[in-house]
């Protein structure tokens, strides 16, 4: 028997992804104080309904009976029930624009505001998030590319590396994105914008990226940061961070780096990471 543990913070999109394995036939249940989780898993494995694939959501919304967890995902390992734990997580910002949105409280800011509820829940769910084998971040997802996600590790198998990548192309002249974590320049590459037969296409035209892609220059460039993103990001893994934002930057964000980044992300894409490719400036 699959059995599938949805975990995170609230906000972060455990109700919508029980929703989508609900959809491709897990038994599914909301909510589930943890203490349950064992019985349930044996309810579920000698059911004569033949329940083989079960997904729950265990949450903080279970109050004090959330410390149960770790006593219960023990008893389920020396039962000999195997389990997974998806964890769903968000940016403190895109958790308060949520909540804010849908006019619904945080389940632990009765005394407080949202952003004391978050920090308090961060704080008590950060051992559960370190146990868990899959991680997504859905601060910039779309209901579409989480069940992108969710399908790619539960029916088709590909476990992908628990850390969101997103590839983003942006133009100097409108500024940093101010959330990166690593910057890189391709001003130095001859620009598309001068040759007036590519200058009002884009970096996701294929004449432009022809021309952006036929020089060493360019190859060589890739090369090297394929190199030193390969050798950075297991280290990231390793020291627990779950969201990586790679930002390329050109001029105005049209051409050069939008070509690029869509060449880093396939690439990254093709050892399976878990990408979001964000073209920030190329419609300005």
């Amino acid at each position: 028997m699959e059995f599938v543990i949805i975990t995170g913070m609230s906000g972060a999109g455990k109700s919508q992804a029980i929703k989508i394995l609900e959809d491709i036939n897990y038994y599914c249940m909301d909510n589930l104080p943890p203490a349950l989780l064992p019985n349930f898993a044996e309810l579920c494995s000698s059911s004569s309904k033949d329940v083989n694939k079960v997904a729950v959501v265990a949450d903080i919304r279970g109050g004090i009976f959330f410390k149960d967890l770790f006593n219960s995902l023990d008893e389920l390992k020396n039962k000999g029930i195997k389990y997974h734990i998806l964890f769903l997580d968000a940016s403190d910002e895109e958790l308060v624009k949520r909540y804010k949105e849908q006019r619904r409280p945080h389940p632990l800011s009765s005394t407080g505001t949202i952003v004391d509820g978050i920090h308090e829940e961060r704080l008590s769910l950060e051992e559960v998030k370190k146990r868990s084998d899959y991680i997504i971040d859905t601060t910039s997802m779309k209901m579409g590319r989480l069940k992108e996600e969710l399908l790619s590790i539960f029916v088709q198998g590909n476990i992908s590396y628990n850390i969101n990548i997103t590839v983003m192309s942006f133009g100097y002249k409108y500024g940093l994105p101010q959330d990166s974590d690593l910057v890189f320049d391709v001003r130095f590459l001859p620009n598309p914008f001068y040759i007036e037969e590519l200058k009002s296409f884009t970096g996701n035209d294929k004449n432009v990226q022809d021309y952006v892609m036929g020089f060493d220059t360019t190859s060589t460039f890739i090369e090297k940061l394929k190199d030193m993103l390969f050798f950075l990001l297991p280290h990231y893994i390793k020291e627990g961070k779950s969201n990586l934002v790679i930002s390329i930057g050109c001029t105005g964000g049209k051409h050069r780096s939008v070509t690029i980044s869509n060449h880093i992300a396939s690439i990254l894409s093709n050892e399976n990471y878990r990408v979001l490719l964000n073209h920030r400036d190329v419609e300005k």
